[in-house]
């Protein structure tokens, strides 16, 4: 079952799609579900850090995402002041 969940993390596909050898898809997710809420997982994950870790096996830098995401000018709902006066215009009868 746990070999059935990393693989559908790793490949990056639906429970459905996950393949037979690994059991009935149903069973996987439940057992993912059962082990995301009771705090397997985190154990797990504190485990192997503590012993990578104690190894010398983890490098712990930080890496920071500089992506920037521009929006089109008319993207937002919020009125535009320039500082202009509105001008209005008188209609022709």
């Amino acid at each position: 079952m746990v070999e059935g969940i990393i693989y559908r993390y790793r490949c990056g596909i639906a429970w459905r799609d996950v393949p037979e050898e690994f059991g009935p898809w149903q069973t996987i997710w439940k057992r993912h579900r059962r082990y995301s809420g009771d705090g397997t997982w985190d154990s797990i994950l504190a485990a192997l850090l503590t012993v990578a870790d104690s190894q010398g096996e983890v490098d712990w830098s930080v890496s920071v995402d500089s992506t920037v995401n521009r929006a089109h000018q008319h993207g937002t709902n919020l009125p535009r002041t320039t500082g202009g006066q509105l001008e209005l215009h008188e209609s022709v009868c």
